[in-house]
């Protein structure tokens, strides 16, 4: 999954103790959107125009196992409430960071569900 230009700058940042907001528990947000633009690493946000909700971390996430790092966010029958085709990971409940963003069609979401959203990085080495 590629990282944003921004995301890069932010684990940039992160290796030199520069300042940076961390993905941990208390700002970690993942979210969900109605728009099929295609990523480029210079978005900052999801593109949904007006359907796009973001939602804090599950207890217990991130969580990570070696190189893989798993994020969890809830989103109940009151949120997002429309056809999933993007989501993104930041570190803010607004503007922030955007680490990543993917379009990728999960389904239509409705009132009468709630959805566990998980997302799962996986830091590589090599070419």
């Amino acid at each position: 999954m590629p990282l944003t230009e921004s995301g890069r700058n932010a684990i940039a940042s992160a290796i030199i103790a520069d300042s940076f907001t961390s993905f941990d528990n208390a700002n970690a947000h993942l979210g969900a959107g109605d728009s099929n633009t295609a990523f480029a690493a210079s978005q900052t946000d999801l593109q949904a125009s007006l359907n796009k909700l973001r939602r804090g971390m599950e207890a217990g996430y991130p969580q990570r196992m070696n190189n893989e790092l798993s994020f969890q966010a809830l989103f109940g029958t009151d949120d997002a409430n429309w056809e999933w085709t993007e989501w993104g990971l930041f570190n803010a409940d607004s503007a922030g960071v955007m680490l990543t963003r993917k379009v990728d069609a999960l389904g239509t979401k409705t009132n009468a569900q709630s959805w566990l959203l998980t997302a799962t990085l996986t830091v590589e080495i090599g070419s």
